[in-house]
């Protein structure tokens, strides 16, 4: 996997904004590279029965799908996750070739990019967050910056105890 340069190519705040969400969506698939399916499907932290490296970039790819489609163009929530299981889109990613979980996560990036190049950083978001605001696209890709960088530093504990590989 050949990530792209974190230093984006203007200094608008688009630009930047999605370079730095791109860089981070590269680095999550990066930190799968080379790993097996039984690899990816391990859960070495003892309290953590969730932490796969499958797990977490399904979890990544429900979760953009949850701020993009869901909160800002306030569509239905088809996400895997019920009542009774919230994290299920952790659980179901241990029943997936790890190949087709990076795949969906590529392809809806895609989409997430057309999506964020139609429209304006001020845009506000169809359904409030929990505590009843209205954020916009501009707190949405922060948000999601912040969330896939987070777990990024997950997949490398993960890939470190699972194989020993060590990222930069």
């Amino acid at each position: 996997m050949t990530r792209i340069d974190d230093m984006p190519s203007a200094w608008d705040e688009r630009t930047q904004l999605t370079t730095f969400l791109d860089y981070a969506r590269d680095t999550a698939r990066a930190k799968c590279e080379d790993l097996s399916d039984e690899d990816a499907r391990k859960a070495p932290l003892p309290g953590s029965p969730l932490m796969t490296m499958s797990g977490l970039v399904n979890h990544l790819r429900w979760v953009e799908y949850y701020w993009f489609r869901v909160v800002l163009l306030g569509e239905e929530d088809d996400g895997p996750w019920t009542d009774e299981d919230p994290d299920r889109e952790m659980r179901i990613a241990v029943d997936l070739p790890l190949a087709q979980v990076l795949d969906e996560y590529a392809a809806q990036a895609v989409h997430h990019r057309e999506l964020v190049a139609g429209h304006d950083l001020g845009t506000r978001a169809r359904r409030t967050t929990g505590d009843g605001r209205h954020v916009d696209l501009r707190w949405i890709l922060l948000h999601l910056i912040e969330e896939t960088a987070r777990h990024n530093g997950h997949l490398d504990i993960l890939r470190e105890l699972i194989d020993g590989r060590t990222g930069v």
